[in-house]
């Protein structure tokens, strides 16, 4: 009988319920357990299955460039992080409010890993994230409009509720990238929430964009209701290498 309800719930696709059930039966667990219990025990096995089924999906789909947490980072007074206002960001009450947040600092300071942390808590907490390097982004976009694929793509990033650009601002906007940019965050504007890092403090970000008329447009949606965090002290990834090096010495 054991086998043939392990075998339906396995048809049923609850494998989590069925792992808690098979274990309870080898270790005898299930024996001091009341009928309710027992049963709660199998739906949180399978709560829990299910709940991690979806996270994996979701950090999968965000495509982030770090494998990160914000418990792995490094408050180090150097680095001009607070944690206090880490660990808010982290609650994604700013993606509730429909907020932004900027991460400006000089390159290999941390900010991908910062944001792909945030992202991370993002995912566990239900959200939809999607993780893309600024250029990469734009050169793709580029090529859907000649493909035709251009508003699918575009309808993809409306969709998501937390949309993370990384290293905004490397080389200037064109034309075609300027009226991307705009259209993303026309969509998103009051709608869903961004995530920016960059290298350029925010007064350079009308240079990058151009057209000032345009810029305006543009920053007034991004930075209105903005967290920023303005990270300083040296390269991590310098140091990283430099570390590596005299090891090998």
């Amino acid at each position: 009988m054991n086998n043939q309800t392990l075998e339906k719930m396995k048809r049923m696709k609850l494998h989590g319920m069925a792992r808690a059930f098979r274990t309870s039966i080898e270790s005898g667990k299930g024996e001091n357990l009341s009928p309710d219990e027992f049963a709660s025990l199998l739906i949180e096995s399978e709560w829990d299955e299910r709940n991690d089924r979806r996270l994996q999906r979701s950090v999968t789909t965000a495509r982030f460039r770090y494998k990160a947490s914000v418990e792995q980072l490094s408050f180090d007074t150097e680095r001009n992080l607070d944690k206090n206002q880490v660990m808010r960001l982290a609650d994604c009450e700013f993606i509730k409010k429909k907020e932004n947040v900027l991460i400006i600092g000089s390159t290999g300071i941390g900010k991908s890993y910062l944001a792909s942390a945030l992202g991370h808590h993002a995912c566990a907490q239900g959200y939809k994230v999607l993780y893309q390097h600024s250029t990469k982004l734009f050169a793709k976009l580029k090529l859907a409009k000649a493909d035709g694929t251009y508003l699918k793509e575009i309808a993809k990033i409306e969709r998501t509720d937390l949309l993370i650009l990384d290293d905004f601002g490397i080389q200037p906007l064109d034309n075609t990238s300027r009226t991307a940019l705009m259209e993303i965050m026309e969509d998103r504007h009051g709608k869903a929430s961004t995530l920016i890092t960059s290298q350029v403090p925010v007064n350079n970000w009308y240079e990058i964009i151009g057209e000032e008329t345009i810029a305006d447009a543009i920053l007034d949606r991004i930075i209105h209701d903005s967290h920023r965090l303005e990270m300083k002290g040296e390269s991590l990834r310098k140091k990283r290498n430099l570390e590596s090096i005299k090891s090998t010495i």
